[in-house]
């Protein structure tokens, strides 16, 4: 992504005594941040316009090496967790807000062609998003306690209520909803819409991040106080898991079709996209991305991935697809 850092490894690279080498990703030069004969480090300029892109080290001969960049999809949002896919396959972004203050359009809905459509809705600081398994869109609001279902002709209705303060949702395999509650709880909205305790978490700082996996098991982070936090796994009997307790700032995740785990890592020098296999024990996390300050990923139905910070979303477009049901 623009702003995040690369690394060149190699034997032998040439690094003039005077002044760094001259590294180009595209035609725009990057600023070097470290060079040694073994490799040359820089950050990818901000000017970088997205997709594959030659990268030049101007002193060292040979092949040209490419990079996958990041292309800025819409700026102007304010997302606190992972955007959503619709079933048209538009992607629902958010304007969530301050806490207690309502904007006049809280969500957007844009194309594939980056064609950005308003939704002037009534939902306060809408939170998180999914996609329910009636093809509805459900949204969380934290400033109220409830969970919004987005139907047909974009008409809204309450689903669920007295919340607490909900953050992260995400549907179980058997058509529920969990409502991860920011001051501790990840709760259970019922078919006739009771709300039940579904497990006991640390509470949160931000938010809770939530997402099944391919085992039926509920995947969540929420950053709190602690210098390492953990992506936790709740198997279908309750039982709460950890399944990596390293990151330092875990937020929003999705899994893919080989139902790899994707974390955004948030902590300032760590930041990026990892993945990791939740079955391998220890799990191991791999840097794919890297990347300035993230809060949320998502996967694109058709093929791609989508990343956002609190105010920009990019797109790359890479061969790896959502875990499907």
């Amino acid at each position: 992504m623009p702003g995040g850092r690369v690394a060149i490894s190699g034997v032998h690279l040439p690094v003039p005594a005077e002044a760094p080498p001259h590294v180009f990703v595209g035609a725009h030069p990057a600023r070097v941040v470290g060079a040694s004969p073994q490799a040359v480090r820089f950050v990818v300029p901000p000017e970088a316009e997205g997709g594959t892109l030659p990268v030049r080290i101007d002193e060292a001969p040979g092949e040209t090496a490419y990079l996958e960049v990041g292309r800025v999809f819409t700026t102007g949002v304010d997302q606190v967790d992972s955007p959503a896919f619709d079933a048209s396959g538009r992607l629902c972004v958010t304007l969530s807000g301050g806490r207690d203050k309502k904007v006049p359009v809280p969500i957007y809905r844009l194309a594939r062609d980056g064609a950005r459509e308003p939704l002037p809705v009534q939902i306060p600081n809408p939170t998180s998003m999914a996609l329910g398994p009636d093809g509805a869109l459900y949204i969380s609001s934290r400033f109220d306690g409830q969970v919004f279902r987005l139907g047909a002709e974009d008409r809204i209705e309450v689903f669920a209520s007295e919340l607490g303060v909900p953050t992260g949702i995400a549907f179980a395999p058997d058509g529920t909803l969990l409502v991860g509650d920011r001051s501790g709880s990840i709760l259970r909205v019922l078919a006739d819409r009771r709300v039940e305790v579904y497990a006991s978490m640390p509470a949160s700082i931000a938010a809770f991040h939530l997402a099944f996996g391919p085992d039926d098991c509920l995947y969540l982070t929420a950053p709190t106080f602690a210098t390492h936090d953990v992506v936790y796994r709740v198997t279908p009997d309750r039982a709460v898991e950890t399944v990596y307790d390293g990151f330092g700032r875990p937020q929003g995740l999705a899994f893919d079709d080989a139902g790899v785990l994707y974390v955004v890592e948030a902590l300032a020098g760590m930041t990026g996209l990892y993945r990791l296999n939740p079955d391998r024990v220890p799990a191991v996390p791999e840097l794919v991305l890297s990347a300035p300050a993230l809060v949320g990923v998502a996967i694109d139905p058709e093929g791609g991935l989508v990343l956002a910070s609190n105010d920009t979303i990019w797109r790359l477009d890479v061969p790896i697809r959502p875990l499907r049901r």
